[in-house]
């Protein structure tokens, strides 16, 4: 298609998504031809609807590579541009506030749904990566538990990678969670945000920003950040701020990674949170055991039947949640029990803390504490309640809310790896052979013998179900207390010092 036509085509695509009204069809127009250095432009005749965003946008970005306007052809330096093609269609973030909040009035839910319609359709949240992910679900003795290989986040082609090492370290924005980002042009070191826009709310009395992942990993996936660049920090605190956003937004949970290395697997540096509209498999497993803590009777509690260590409580007035959540994260901060391998600290350096999150279900407030334990040993140098090394070959990286939840987001090599290792079972070729695969030999040895149906038609799915069950091994190394009389016998000896 011509400059023209593409230039139509992209408006009357903002125009049917909702981001451009009808009187503002020529001014955009307009923006969009002084963005590329144009001077001469007729409207096209013809008449587009159901216009394909990903399919526009590559036309006009061929288009500005071949005029020089663009002067890099490559992934990053094509994200820059079309993120800033798009802001020639997003409404300006006071007008998303506004409306956000006249919606807001009829229903939180109605206000979430345009905010992330809006994410999607501004590209923000580009859906056409997204949908590259695969996604499947693995039943275990602890419920349906999610895989994901992520696929979204674009890979940098070398010529990025070097020039943002040579790019001037930039101490703004501070991070990727700062508002600062709200509207921001990207460099080759950091993504443009030009298509970005903010919720502000107000959590425990501070300033504070609602926005959603652009690499979404399950429904309405949110970040909510501090107004201020400031640590992560799990404290009474964190408890009233996720509390206050639940009441904000019945409807989604909010939960905090932990607050320290190995056991945080996020970003330390800002303090946020991460929530969303979904049901995790560590939401609809059950109470295993109830407990009464003293003091607390009217709150009730109990281990939860997971590979984590969770302790769940629930009542309906949410400050009796957040005066016991303190308790125990103050019991667990300084516990240690040798026999069960759990120490406060080792030479100084903390090893406790908590991965909190909360919801309402029904009239009832609920939060999941799991306990956290970094420790490192010469055996185990990444972390004792880590994945252990037989495990890396699927996954090696922190263990985040996001997993502790039951959602795996294992690395993008997987997904070639998984279709070469199905061809080398079939063709009983020597996996030790091959420099990519042979960290999976051992594994796939451990599992062939278990499945004499397999053949050529289902060896993916087999491939699928024994990554779950790694990964299902995977959350019990990262539980502090293993699901076992002795383990849950230890459990019990925390329990009672509450």
């Amino acid at each position: 298609m011509t400059f023209d036509e593409n230039v139509k085509r992209l408006v009357q695509y903002g125009i049917e998504s909702g981001l451009v009204p009808e009187e503002e069809r020529i001014y955009t127009t307009n923006q969009l031809l002084e963005l590329f250095g144009e001077e001469e432009y007729t409207e096209p005749e013809t008449e587009f609807k159901d216009v394909d965003l990903e399919e526009v946008l590559e036309e006009l970005l061929d288009y500005a590579v071949e005029k020089g306007v663009l002067k890099e052809n490559s992934i990053v330096y094509r994200d820059l541009f079309d993120t800033k093609i798009m802001n020639c269609l997003v409404p300006r973030p006071a007008q998303v506030i506004g409306t956000f909040k006249e919606l807001y009035k009829e229903s939180p839910v109605k206000a979430t749904d345009y905010y992330y319609k809006l994410s999607q359709d501004t590209n923000y949240i580009r859906r056409y990566r997204i949908k590259k992910d695969i996604r499947w679900k693995v039943p275990s003795q602890y419920g349906d538990i999610d895989i994901s290989i992520n696929l979204s986040k674009p890979e940098k082609d070398p010529k990025a990678i070097a020039a943002a090492k040579l790019a001037k370290q930039s101490g703004y924005p501070k991070c990727l969670l700062c508002r600062q980002n709200e509207g921001y042009a990207g460099r080759v070191n950091h993504p443009a945000r030009q298509n970005h826009r903010i919720i502000p709310i107000t959590v425990n009395g501070t300033q504070w920003g609602f926005q959603y992942s652009p690499y979404v990993y399950y429904n309405e996936h949110c970040i909510v950040f501090n107004g201020e660049h400031i640590p992560m920090k799990i404290e009474k605190a964190t408890f009233v701020k996720l509390f206050d956003f639940i009441k904000l937004f019945p409807h989604y949970f909010l939960g905090s990674n932990a607050d320290l290395p190995i056991v945080g697997g996020s970003i330390l540096s800002h303090d946020h949170y991460q929530g969303g509209n979904y049901q995790f498999a560590m939401a609809k497993a059950p109470i295993e055991k109830h407990v009464e803590i003293p003091g607390y009777e009217d709150v009730e509690a109990g281990i939860v039947k997971w590979p984590l260590s969770v302790l769940r409580i629930r009542c309906k007035d949410e400050k009796r949640l957040i005066d016991l959540a303190d308790h125990v994260l103050g019991a667990w901060r300084g516990y240690t029990d040798a026999d069960a391998n759990i120490f406060a600290e080792t030479d100084g350096e903390p090893h406790n803390t908590i991965t909190p999150i909360a919801r309402k279900v029904g009239d009832m407030f609920e939060l999941d504490l799991a306990l956290r334990n970094n420790l490192t040993t010469d055996e185990y140098p990444l972390g004792v309640y880590h994945p252990h090394a037989e495990k890396h070959n699927i996954k090696k990286e922190n263990i985040g809310l996001i997993e502790v939840m039951g959602l795996a987001i294992l690395p993008a090599r997987l997904k070639t790896e998984l279709q070469d290792l199905a061809d080398y079972i079939i063709e009983k070729k020597d996996i030790r052979s091959n420099e990519a695969l042979e960290k999976h030999a051992d594994w796939v040895e451990s599992f062939l013998p278990k499945h004499p149906e397999l053949n050529k038609d289902n060896v993916m799915d087999i491939l699928k179900e024994e990554v779950g069950h790694v990964f299902v091994g995977v959350l019990e190394d990262a539980g502090v207390y293993k699901c076992t009389p002795e383990g849950r016998e230890a459990f019990m000896r925390f329990i009672a010092t509450l």
